[in-house]
């Protein structure tokens, strides 16, 4: 992307048919790879960045009426570059919307103290989903392959998992009752099933876990679905 990209006038996302046109209009200019492009395009491009231009004449460069000139300079290889836009739209809706932290791949817990300081810390918003298991039970690997998948699809909600070993309470998680699920949130203890394989059938995979929790709305709801998924069908 150009240097002169670094020049152009920052201006919040806004609002209303002239807001989105100029937020549309700066998104394109800078996602456009200005290098690969013929000389007079890249001078209409500079002409609409106005690098050069006063910072006053610049923000009015960016609120005028767009040039036929523009339109088709801006219109052409839309569709692809249009995808991109409408999804950091959406994403940023969804930022603006979403509240507490957000988390990647499983935690596992080494000990007891961690088991309860993930309980008692954790934001007051955040589902903590905690896999009490041991190795050589069944079920339990396949729980934990469960919420790897999961943790991609609600990444607000932190999924841990444990030993039963390590969290010193053994004698309470004996293998009879494991695989176990807890479900927490604000501290408080929302969900407590031992032996959860009993739940579900003799092969069972994350969507299956994923209906059991959601049996019993532990599971909050899910992210925006990708662009580009909703763009591939719009094609079709």
């Amino acid at each position: 992307m150009s240097d002169n990209m670094s020049d152009f006038p920052e201006t919040p996302t806004q609002t209303g048919p002239k807001g989105v046109i100029n937020d549309w209009r700066r998104f394109k200019l800078e996602s456009m790879d200005q290098e690969s492009l013929p000389a007079a395009k890249r001078e209409l491009l500079r002409q609409m960045s106005s690098p050069s231009r006063p910072r006053d004449d610049a923000k009015a460069n960016i609120n005028r009426k767009m040039s036929v000139q523009e339109y088709e300079l801006l219109k052409e290889e839309d569709e692809g570059c249009l995808k991109k836009y409408r999804k950091r739209c959406m994403q940023d809706m969804h930022d603006k919307l979403s509240f507490g932290p957000r988390f990647e791949g499983v935690h596992t817990l080494d000990s007891g103290e961690a088991f309860l300081e993930v309980i008692e810390k954790e934001h007051y918003s955040t589902v903590v989903v905690v896999h009490i298991f041991k190795v050589g039970v069944k079920g339990c690997e396949e729980i934990n392959s469960c919420l790897d998948c999961l943790a991609i699809e609600y990444p607000t909600v932190k999924f841990c998992r444990i030993d039963a070993v390590a969290s010193g309470a053994s004698e309470r998680f004996s293998d009879e009752v494991l695989p176990t699920l807890l479900v927490y949130k604000a501290g408080e203890l929302l969900g407590n099933f031992l032996a959860c394989t009993q739940h579900l059938t003799e092969e069972f995979f994350a969507t299956d876990v994923e209906a059991f929790l959601n049996s019993y709305g532990l599971l909050p709801e899910k992210e925006l679905p990708g662009m580009e998924d909703e763009e591939e069908n719009d094609v079709e």
